[in-house]
């Protein structure tokens, strides 16, 4: 199974951080965000990585070259940072099956294991991790409803008044069939092709998503304050922390 890593933003937010790099390279406890992307990728059987690229995309690809641990890599680049599903697209010629897809600027420990398997089992047409957040910060992600077979219904991105709390978080396994569904995506209030929405319609298409529930944790990296926290996680200084507390 090939493996997906969008890694072309700018990573504003994350300045200075990212002045000189892109934020996937932004390091965590000595070690570039996506460096523990494509360790799990591997882990995980990918195959292949396709590193979606643009943002001071030289730095990556000195970086890692045309392989990483024996696991080829084939970069694409993104000429514009038009949105999620309008970076997949510019992998679309190299993907013919099944494939996992990760947001390079996310940190995970967590049951990535369990989306691959369900999408091997053949039953949906994509499967992505999915966690509760509190009520009032589910808005700045992409919202979804689930029906009692954890099944999801619906995807609404960073809707106003979210119909639930529980969000997508950035692993995903799909079929080729997300591709036709990235085409026929519209560009949101933001001026963004979501993926959120190609998901969205491959739903009213009939097409079945499974939702698995975050077992572990995860932490998108977009500030400074999210970097340290994932560092105190994988360093185990909450651990400790909390140890100390009780």
């Amino acid at each position: 199974m090939k493996a997906v890593v969008l890694a072309a933003g700018k990573g504003t937010r994350l300045r200075p951080l990212t002045d000189e790099k892109p934020k996937g390279m932004v390091e965590i406890d000595g070690k570039p965000i996506l460096t523990r992307c494509f360790e799990q990728l591997v882990e995980l059987g990918a195959d292949e990585l396709l590193v979606v690229v643009g943002y001071k995309k030289e730095v990556i690809i000195d970086h890692y070259g045309d392989e990483f641990e024996g696991t080829p890599i084939t970069y694409a680049h993104q000429r514009e940072q038009s949105g999620l599903a309008h970076a997949l697209l510019t992998v679309e010629e190299h993907i013919d099956d099944d494939f996992m897809l990760m947001l390079g600027d996310n940190v995970f420990d967590a049951n990535l294991a369990d989306v691959v398997r369900r999408q091997h089992e053949d039953r949906a047409d994509a499967a992505f991790l999915v966690e509760e957040v509190p009520w009032e910060e589910a808005d700045r992600y992409g919202v979804c409803e689930t029906n009692k077979y954890g099944e999801i219904i619906e995807v609404v991105e960073k809707p106003e008044d979210p119909p639930s709390n529980l969000v997508m978080t950035g692993f995903y396994t799909f079929t080729p069939a997300i591709f036709h569904a990235c085409h026929l995506t519209q560009p949101s209030n933001r001026g963004e092709y979501e993926i959120s929405e190609a998901i969205d319609l491959l739903i009213r298409s009939g097409r079945t998503i499974d939702a698995i529930r975050i077992d572990g944790w995860r932490i998108d990296v977009g500030y400074p304050e999210d970097r340290e926290e994932a560092e105190r996680r994988i360093t185990g200084e909450v651990e400790v922390e909390a140890a100390e507390t009780a």
